[in-house]
C-alpha cells in the first residue's frame, strides 16, 4: 500500500510546478491553447441506462463529483422519435430529446460552473440504424440512395436544433459521435456520400462552442475526413484502431484527447496507467486531453475508476 502511494505521488510530482491548483475549467482552458499545466486534464465515462431525466443527471453529477473529471461528458440513451408509418419518413424535430434537455438543465444547476459540460450526439448514421437497424439501412442504401439520404438529412436538422438548444442550456460543446469510419461499417465511398457531409454539417452549425469534441471510431484510411471539421479536440482510440498518437498529430494541430486503453481498462495497474498517459502525452504534446477512446466498461467497480484520478492526484 505504501508503494502505491508513492508511486501515485511520484508520477503527479513533475506536474506541480507548472501552475498548481488549476480548477477544472482553467486546466482545459490551457490544454486547448497549449499552454503549461499542473496536470492534464481528464475525463472519463461509462452509459448509466437510466429513464429518467433526473436520475440521468444526478448520476452523471455523482460520477464527476466522485471521480473528479475536469470535462463532464453527458451521456444520451434517451431515443430519437419513431415516426408512426415507415422508419424512414421522417419530419424534421424542433425538439427530438426532450428529456436529455432536461437532464441538461439539472447537470448545468448542479454543477454551478465548477466543470464544462458536453452533449453526446451520435451522428445521424448511427439514428438511422436505432430507428431500424444495420440491415436496413444498409438495404435502403442499396435499393433508394435517395430515400436513406433524405432521412439522414431529416435527421441532421433534427439533432442540430438539439445541438443548439443543448448549447443555449449551457453545455460548452457536443460531443459527435461517428462509429462508421471503418470499412467493416462502410466503405470509404459510403462514409463520403451517406454520412461526412451531414456529421461535419452539425459541428458546422455549432462551430462557435468552445469545446466541441469530435470523437471517432476510425481507420487510418478514413482520417483524411475530418482534417477542416470545426472541432477543438479529435477523440479516438489509438488502442483499438492502433493508429499512434504520434500519426494523429502529424495530421491534426487541435487539441487530441485519449490514450487511456477502454477496452481493458478494468484490468490497468497503476502503473499501467501512467504508462499510457506518458506516452500519450509525449506524443500528443500540450494539446492533449487524457481520457479513454470510449467508454469504459459500465460494470467497471468503484476502485477500478478510482485509480485514474488517484494517479492524476485530481
Amino acid at each position: 500500500m505504501l508503494r502505491r502511494h508513492f508511486l501515485l505521488a511520484a508520477a503527479a510530482a513533475p506536474f506541480a510546478a507548472a501552475g498548481a491548483g488549476l480548477t477544472h475549467k482553467e486546466r482545459v482552458d490551457r490544454a486547448l491553447q497549449g499552454a503549461d499545466v499542473d496536470r492534464p486534464p481528464f475525463s472519463f465515462w461509462h452509459h448509466f441506462g437510466l429513464t429518467t431525466p433526473q436520475a440521468h443527471a444526478q448520476a452523471t453529477l455523482d460520477f464527476h463529483r466522485e471521480y473528479r473529471t475536469d470535462i463532464v461528458k453527458v451521456m444520451s440513451d434517451f431515443p430519437y422519435p419513431k415516426p408512426n408509418g415507415k422508419w424512414c419518413e421522417l419530419k424534421v424535430e424542433s425538439n427530438p430529446f426532450p428529456q436529455q434537455l432536461q437532464a441538461l438543465d439539472l447537470i448545468r444547476e448542479g454543477l454551478r460552473g465548477d466543470a464544462y459540460y458536453v452533449e453526446t450526439i451520435f451522428n445521424p448514421w448511427n439514428v438511422a440504424e436505432k430507428l431500424s437497424s444495420t440491415q436496413e439501412v444498409n438495404r435502403l442504401k442499396t435499393e433508394n440512395p435517395q430515400a436513406l439520404l433524405d432521412a439522414l438529412d431529416v435527421i441532421t436538422k433534427s439533432e442540430i436544433n438539439h445541438a443548439k438548444r443543448a448549447l443555449a442550456a449551457g453545455a460548452a460543446g457536443v460531443l459527435l459521435a461517428v462509429a462508421n469510419a471503418k470499412k467493416d461499417e462502410m466503405s470509404t465511398a459510403d462514409y463520403r456520400k451517406f454520412s461526412a457531409p451531414f456529421d461535419k454539417r452539425i459541428l458546422d452549425a455549432t462551430s462557435s462552442a468552445k469545446l466541441n469534441i469530435l470523437h471517432v471510431h476510425v481507420e487510418p484510411e478514413y482520417l483524411a475526413f475530418f482534417h477542416d471539421w470545426p472541432a477543438p479536440v479529435f477523440n479516438y482510440s489509438m488502442h483499438v484502431s492502433l493508429i499512434p498518437i504520434s500519426d494523429v498529430r502529424r495530421q491534426y494541430s487541435q487539441t487530441i484527447m485519449g490514450g487511456i486503453d477502454e477496452v481493458n481498462y478494468r484490468k490497468l495497474s497503476p502503473s499501467d496507467l501512467k504508462s499510457q498517459w506518458e506516452a500519450a502525452s509525449r506524443a500528443a504534446g500540450k494539446k492533449f486531453i487524457l481520457a479513454p477512446g470510449c467508454s469504459v466498461p459500465n460494470d467497471s467497480a468503484k476502485a477500478e475508476l478510482s485509480r485514474l484520478p488517484q494517479l492524476l492526484g485530481a
